[in-house]
C-alpha cells in the first residue's frame, strides 16, 4: 500500500486564524497612523511656532556688524587717521582639507605670500584671523567661491593719509580693531561706536542661503570723531626739524612741543627715537617701525612728551628765580658774588667752567646759567620757598589731559630734604618731570603769570559730521603779572647774549632758557658718565607772546649742550610757525646786554 503526503490548501486553514492576524495588523497600522497624525497635529498646530524656530535656528546665524570707527582730524580738518569699509577674513583651519592647495588659490586675493598663508591654514587652532582689512572686492570673490573653512565678515581698516605724522601722539589700533596706544586708546569707546547685529541664513558650511531677507536686530552706530588741536603742517615741520637734528647730533630720542600761549592748545607734539644709535642702558625704546623721512628716525610708541620723566637741568632754574622775585628777595639788578666753586654740605658746587671771582646781577646769573649764583638765589627763599614754587608752577601734577600713561613726575619732598638738595634741585638735578610740565611753566610766564592747562582735543565730531567744541582749558594765576613780566625780560637776555643765542629769530624778540643735564642711570645710583640731556624752553614774540615751545634731545653725542643741540630746533620751528600763523615781526633788534658773554657751553649742571 503506497503512502503519499497530503497537500494543504487555504481552505484547510481555520478562517479565525487569519482574522486574528489581520486584526493585529490593522491595529498596528491604525496605531501608527494615529501616532503620525498626532505628531503632525502637535507639530503643525500645537507646536508649530517652536518647530519652525528650531528649523530656522539651524541655518539662521547671528552676525555682528562692526561699526565704522570715527576719524581723527587736525584743527583744520586734515585727516590724521580714518577708517574705511573692508572685510575681515577668518579661517576655521580644522575644516581646511588641503592647506597648500587652498593657499595657492587664496594668497593673491588676501595679499600675502603662499608660504605665509599655508602656514596659517595649517595651524589647526580652530580660528585664525587672516586679515582685518581686506578690500571688499577681494572679500566678495572669496565669499562667492566658497573656500573650505574660510569665512568673510564685514569690517573696516585704519589708514593715515599723511603717513607717520603724529603717530606717537595719536597711537594705533590692534588686530582686533581696538586702540592700543595714544589717543586711539584713550578715546577707544567713543571712536569705536557700537556694533550692530543681524541674522542671515547660512548653510552649515557658511554659504549664504537666499531663503529670506537678512534680519537687522540692531543697527551699527558709527563712532564719533576727534578734532585735535594739532596743526598737521606744523607737526610735520617739527618732526622733520627735530629728526634731522637728532640724526646730526646722534641723539637717542627727541621731544618737541609747540603750544598756543593763551589757550594751551598743543599745536605740535613730537616724540622720536634714533634707531641708528645704540640705546645702551637707556633702551630698549619701542617704535612704530617706519622712518619719518630721516634715516633711522622713527615715531616712539610711548609719547615721551607726557610719559617720560627726565631731569631738565638749568631749564628748571625758572623755579628759584620765580620764587625769589615773587618773594621780593631779589630784583633783576641784585648783585651776587660768584666764586669758582662753593662747598655745600661736603659737596662741591661749581659752574660749568672754571672762572675767577665774578660779580653778576641776577639777570646775568640767569643769562650765564651760573649754578653757584642760582643756588645763592635759592637760599634767599629757602627750602620751603623753593618746594612751594615747584608745586605752584605745576610740577608733580597731572595735566588733566588724562592721556594714557601720563606721568606726574617724581619730586623731592621736605621729609628727606638736605641742604645740598636745595642746590641740586635749584639747578634741575633732583626732580624728574615730564617735558610737558616744563613747557607749562614757561607758558605761564609767557601768559602773564596765568597757568593754562594743555589741551589736545578741540571738538568731538558726531555721526552727522557736526563738531561739538570741547570746553576751554582751565586756567588760574600762579604768579603776579609784574613778576611774569620781569621774568620775560630776564629770559630775553638768555637769548640775546647768553646761553640761548642760537634761538635768535631775526625780527622777533625771543625769550627762553637752556638746560644741559647729566643722564641718570636707570639701573644704578648716579649718572651715566659723559651723557647729557639738552633742553631749550622758550616763547615768541617775547614782548607779546603767542607761541611757546620746548625741545629736548636725549643723549646727543656730537654736541650735548642745550644751546647747541636744542636751540637750533627751536629756531627753525618757531621761525616757520611765526610766519605760518601770520605773526607780524615786531622789528625789535636783538641787542646784546653789555658785560654778558655768549658762551653756549655754560648751562651744564
Amino acid at each position: 500500500m503506497s503512502q503519499h503526503r497530503r497537500t494543504h490548501s487555504l481552505r484547510d486553514v481555520n478562517p479565525a486564524y487569519f482574522d486574528r492576524r489581520f486584526g493585529y495588523l490593522r491595529k498596528i497600522i491604525i496605531a501608527v497612523v494615529v501616532a503620525i497624525v498626532a505628531q503632525l497635529i502637535h507639530l503643525q498646530l500645537l507646536n508649530h511656532a517652536s518647530s519652525v524656530q528650531q528649523s530656522r535656528n539651524q541655518i539662521l546665524k547671528p552676525v555682528s556688524i562692526p561699526s565704522l570707527r570715527g576719524g581723527i582730524y587736525d584743527r583744520y580738518g586734515q585727516i590724521l587717521s580714518i577708517s574705511a569699509p573692508a572685510d575681515q577674513v577668518i579661517a576655521d583651519n580644522f575644516r581646511v582639507k588641503d592647506p597648500a592647495k587652498e593657499a595657492r588659490a587664496l594668497a593673491s586675493h588676501l595679499h600675502m605670500s603662499v608660504a605665509t598663508l599655508e602656514r596659517k591654514l595649517s595651524l589647526h587652532s580652530g580660528c585664525v584671523i587672516l586679515t582685518n582689512s581686506l578690500p571688499i572686492k577681494d572679500g566678495t570673490f572669496i565669499t562667492e567661491h566658497n573656500f573650505d573653512g574660510i569665512n568673510v565678515y564685514p569690517a573696516s581698516f585704519r589708514e593715515s593719509p599723511n603717513g607717520q605724522v603724529g603717530t606717537a601722539l595719536i597711537g594705533k589700533i590692534n588686530a582686533a580693531g581696538i586702540g592700543s596706544a595714544g589717543l586711539e586708546y584713550q578715546y577707544n569707546s567713543l571712536l569705536a561706536g557700537q556694533d550692530g547685529l543681524e541674522r542671515v541664513y547660512r548653510s552649515p558650511k557658511g554659504v549664504s542661503l537666499p531663503v529670506a531677507p537678512t534680519q537687522v536686530l540692531k543697527k551699527a552706530v558709527r563712532g564719533q570723531g576727534l578734532e585735535l588741536t594739532v596743526d598737521t603742517a606744523l607737526q610735520y615741520v617739527t618732526e622733520q626739524a627735530l629728526g634731522k637734528q637728532m640724526h646730526d647730533m646722534e641723539a637717542l630720542t627727541g621731544v618737541a612741543i609747540v603750544m598756543d600761549v593763551k589757550t594751551g592748545e598743543v599745536l605740535a607734539d613730537v616724540s622720536l627715537v634714533n634707531t641708528k644709535t645704540s640705546a645702551g642702558p637707556l633702551g630698549p625704546i619701542s617704535t612704530y617701525g617706519v622712518d619719518i623721512g630721516v634715516p633711522g628716525i622713527q615715531q616712539t610708541v610711548n609719547n615721551m612728551a607726557l610719559q617720560w620723566d627726565y631731569e631738565p637741568g638749568s631749564a628748571f632754574k625758572l623755579v628759584p628765580f620765580s620764587a625769589a622775585l615773587n618773594a621780593k628777595t631779589i630784583t633783576p639788578q641784585t648783585m651776587f658774588t660768584i666764586p669758582n666753586s662753593l662747598k655745600v654740605n661736603g659737596t662741591v658746587l661749581h659752574d660749568a667752567e672754571g672762572h675767577p671771582l665774578e660779580h653778576f646781577t641776577a639777570t646775568q646769573v640767569l643769562a650765564q646759567s651760573s649754578n653757584i649764583g642760582t643756588y645763592k638765589i635759592a637760599q634767599t627763599v629757602g627750602k620751603q620757598g623753593v618746594l612751594s614754587e615747584v608745586l605752584r608752577l605745576g610740577f608733580g601734577q597731572l595735566t588733566g589731559l588724562n592721556y594714557p600713561g601720563e606721568s606726574a613726575g617724581i619730586l623731592k619732598t621736605s621729609n628727606n630734604f638736605a641742604e645740598r638738595d636745595l642746590a641740586n634741585l635749584s639747578i634741575g638735578q633732583v626732580d624728574a618731570v615730564p617735558p610737558i610740565q616744563v613747557l607749562d611753566a614757561y607758558n605761564a610766564v609767557a601768559n602773564g603769570g596765568v597757568f593754562v592747562a594743555p589741551k589736545l582735543v578741540r571738538a568731538m565730531i558726531n555721526a552727522n559730521g557736526q563738531a561739538v567744541a570741547t570746553p576751554p582749558s582751565p586756567a588760574h594765576r600762579i604768579m603776579p603779572a609784574n613778576v611774569a613780566g620781569t621774568l620775560r625780560t630776564m629770559l630775553q637776555q638768555v637769548v640775546m647774549a647768553g646761553t640761548g643765542i642760537r634761538a635768535v629769530i631775526p625780527g622777533y624778540l625771543v625769550a627762553g632758557k637752556t638746560g644741559t643735564a647729566e643722564v641718570p642711570n636707570p639701573h644704578a645710583l648716579g649718572y651715566i658718565y659723559g651723557q647729557y640731556n639738552a633742553t631749550f624752553a622758550g616763547f615768541a614774540p617775547a614782548n607779546h607772546p603767542v607761541l611757546s615751545m620746548l625741545v629736548v634731545l636725549q643723549r646727543p653725542l656730537r654736541s650735548y649742550y642745550g644751546g647747541t643741540a636744542a636751540c637750533p630746533v627751536f629756531q627753525r620751528v618757531m621761525s616757520y610757525a611765526l610766519h605760518h600763523y601770520g605773526i607780524v615781526p615786531d622789528g625789535v633788534s636783538n641787542k646784546p646786554v653789555p658785560g654778558i658773554s655768549s658762551d653756549v657751553k655754560s648751562d651744564v649742571t
